[in-house]
């Protein structure tokens, strides 16, 4: 029997994609989220009109949705274009959006949505402002499962236009994670006339059905959005929405201080500190959907040996880095492959990863031939300098082994750790609630060749068990026992020093009504669910 899922009815009767939060023990005092008023509360300030002026700590390169790797990417696409549905404001659960309600067929190989019918586009150069069908559903989903440069509908196999709108969404597998990869900003709905009218210039002239619709680009500069007023749900307060490109984090501050910008976003270091204690500011912070850690070579080399992998895990005082990097706040310590604020994960798991032990490091690497420590070589971009340093300094001093330590371009770390050639590499990982969508991508040996697996982690039983998850239930609490079951094997391989879970941040001025920072660093303006506005 089919149940159709509506705003009116349970949301997750079919497909159980909850986010618990608090699910493993609080931050420390030092790192305590501090949460301001929130869109709820603020909303009776809202007034109509003025501009928004958004700062992002790095320049978009495309707004293609099929193109996008960043998360500042992913920020406009978002104010620009919808999805079929989306996470609710605290990620608890998955809402109508584009898609009024939803059926899920019991071998989960066929989701059925329906549509909402007043969803219009923005007037671009090639259509005039058009009502959004199941057509445009059908060419955006299958664009996006041939063409993303992420991949992020490897499950889907087609799209089947039922009705005007209403559509089938065909799987090659099963697969009980499908909606939460809809709500991803690579999955937006396009008009198919603007997509081919400005071929490879489409992902300069994005046009959706959001709140707001793109005037002009400056690139490296801003991007410049002004109110859509055909806009589906919510009419946006905004008159204007600015994102403006500041890569320099003190400038950034400086900036939101002076009055140039009215939200700062990825606020670090001691930055956070200057906001904490200025009038005027809040500084916004979450647990955030994002982990940091080495990975290291599992193929080849000295880390191959997982008796040297474990002496690497051994040697490493997280404790110590952690508090190095993060002197005034913005991350703890983190154990497994999962960020705390997943549902998938379990605190009693964190017993299993090594407490530090130089001492036991020392004698693992010497039975591994390496009693005199070796060379190596980490990867690690810009930003995370002071991580690679400091883990650098540990290696040489409790395990005599030498750390060269390359700092390059992300493009480049990626295409070196995804071809499996990067000895070791430091960087971070975030997505969705979904433990899918860490445990498969970064563990599922279908992924070695990935950014995700560059390592070449390969374990049969881990296999099966993250397909089984997703394949076999849709019972969350099911597929969480399958997700720890593989994580106690994926510690026990030491494919990785697990390093630090990072807050998001924002940093805003007094004058901006109904803004808030979310786990999964998705920066909200206008949706069902929020409408940010500035005081006149």
């Amino acid at each position: 029997m089919k149940n159709w899922i509506s705003r009116t009815g349970l949301l997750l009767a079919t497909v159980s994609l909850l986010f618990i939060i608090g699910c493993s023990e609080p931050a420390s005092p030092d790192t305590e989220s501090k949460e301001g008023d929130g869109s709820e509360n603020s909303q009776e300030d809202a007034v109509d009109g003025g501009e928004l002026i958004v700062g992002l700590s790095a320049n978009p390169m495309t707004l293609d949705p099929v193109s996008y790797t960043s998360t500042y990417e992913s920020q406009v696409i978002r104010s620009i274009a919808d999805t079929l549905v989306i996470y609710s404001n605290d990620l608890m659960e998955i809402e109508p959006a584009l898609a009024t309600e939803w059926e899920v067929s019991d071998d989960l190989m066929t989701y059925t949505f329906k549509l909402r019918e007043d969803a219009f586009f923005q007037p671009g150069e090639y259509q005039d402002g058009r009502q959004m069908t199941a057509e445009d559903v059908k060419f955006s989903l299958e664009r996006s499962a041939n063409d993303s440069a992420m991949n992020r509908l490897r499950m889907v196999e087609s799209v089947e236009v039922v009705e005007e709108f209403t559509v089938n969404v065909h799987l090659s597998e099963p697969n009980s994670a499908l909606l939460a990869v809809l709500t991803d900003a690579g999955n937006v709905i396009v008009p198919q006339e603007e997509v081919e009218g400005w071929g490879d210039q489409f992902g300069m002239n994005l046009v959706g059905t959001g709140p707001f619709k793109l005037d002009e680009w400056k690139i490296d500069d801003q991007i410049q959005l002004s109110r859509h007023d055909n806009y589906w749900s919510q009419t946006p307060h905004l008159d204007t929405l600015i994102w403006k490109g500041i890569t320099d984090q003190n400038m950034m501050v400086n900036a939101l201080r002076s009055g140039d910008i009215d939200i700062a976003t990825d606020i670090q270091g001691q930055n956070r500190a200057i906001l904490e204690q200025e009038e005027g500011f809040e500084l916004l912070t979450v647990p955030g959907l994002s982990i940091e850690y080495v990975a290291m070579n599992m193929m080849e080399g000295p880390t191959a040996d997982i008796r040297v992998r474990e002496a690497i895990n051994l040697a490493t005082n997280v404790d110590e880095l952690v508090q190095g990097v993060f002197q005034y706040g913005g991350a703890i310590r983190s154990y497994l492959p999962l960020p705390q604020s997943s549902w998938g994960y379990e605190p009693s798991l964190e017993s299993m990863v090594p407490d530090f032990d130089p001492e036991r490091a020392k004698q693992l690497l010497a039975e591994a031939g390496y009693p005199d420590g070796f060379e190596i070589d980490l990867y690690v971009i810009e930003r995370r300098v002071p991580h690679a340093t400091i883990f650098q300094s540990q290696l040489k001093e409790n395990l005599n082994i030498d750390v060269n330590v390359n700092v390059v371009e992300f493009g480049v770390q990626s295409d070196i750790a995804s071809q499996g050639q990067a000895p070791m590499y430091l960087m971070g990982w975030s997505w969705y609630p979904d433990p899918d969508f860490f445990l498969y991508q970064m563990f599922h040996s279908d992924q070695i060749g990935s950014l995700g697996n560059g390592y070449g982690f390969h374990h049969p039983e881990v296999d099966e068990l993250i397909e089984r998850a997703t394949a076999e239930t849709v019972d969350q609490e099911e597929r969480r026992d399958l997700y720890v079951e593989a994580m106690e094997l994926i510690i026990q391989e030491y494919p990785r020093v697990e390093l630090s879970l990072v807050e998001i941040t924002a940093g805003i001025s007094d004058q901006v009504n109904g803004f808030d920072v979310r786990p999964d660093n998705s920066f909200i303006i206008v949706n069902p669910n929020t409408n940010v506005s500035v005081s006149q």
